[in-house]
């Protein structure tokens, strides 16, 4: 069964953090919270915890998954970041946006995507995923909590925090609450793989990356 760390949503204590900072660096894989929705979450240098996020979440190695920096400066060491999307990706962090980027030798070949050499990162507008991100001293992989039901199809984002930690409390490690009801929104994702930036979902800030785009053409 999970541990059950409790911590202040905007000043969560730094002790509880490190704990959790050394578990991650230990292997444990955690559901915690974002800026978007809840996640499940590992270290992105440990092997066999990434490994463990695949299983629960019965994702085929071909599928990449995102995961957090700390910052614009953080990203530039897992992927290669052109002057254009430099330029639009610091006007929009942190905040609830997912940039496809191609991936640096630093991205661990188990999380990134097989084929295209590309990662999915986000900038967290979130104090709780900073924090441990600070404490880590690695991105955290983030991968909504979501799990497929019988039939292989992703239920609504829709569901209670309590059915969140009930469904997952005997799979993960650890089980992060910071007494906020988790967001139902996805990120926008923005795919700066190719020359001309592309929306490929719109989810929450999409409003402000419409501005934007429209403003730098």
């Amino acid at each position: 069964m999970a541990i059950l760390h409790e911590l202040h949503p905007s000043n969560p204590q730094q002790r509880t953090i490190e704990q959790i900072a050394t578990a991650l660096k230990k292997g444990a894989v955690m559901l915690y919270p974002t800026d978007t929705v809840y996640a499940i979450g590992c270290d992105l240098s440990v092997k066999s915890a990434v490994e463990k996020v695949r299983r629960i979440k019965q994702m085929s190695n071909d599928k990449p998954l995102t995961f957090l920096c700390s910052s614009l400066s953080n990203i530039s060491e897992y992927a290669t970041v052109s002057d254009r999307a430099y330029r639009i990706m610091k006007h929009l962090i942190p905040g609830p946006y997912t940039f496809l980027l191609p991936a640096s030798k630093q991205v661990p070949k188990l999380v990134m995507s097989p084929k295209r050499k590309t990662s999915g990162i986000r900038v967290p507008d979130n104090v709780l995923c900073q924090e441990l991100l600070k404490n880590l001293g690695n991105p955290v992989v983030s991968t909504s909590a979501h799990l497929p039901d019988e039939d292989g199809e992703y239920p609504t984002m829709n569901v209670e925090k309590a059915y969140l930690f009930d469904a997952l409390e005997n799979q993960v490690d650890l089980i992060i609450d910071n007494s906020i009801d988790p967001g139902f929104n996805v990120s926008t994702i923005l795919d700066f793989t190719t020359n001309e930036p592309a929306v490929v979902r719109q989810g929450l800030g999409w409003q402000e990356v419409e501005n934007w785009l429209d403003f730098v053409h």
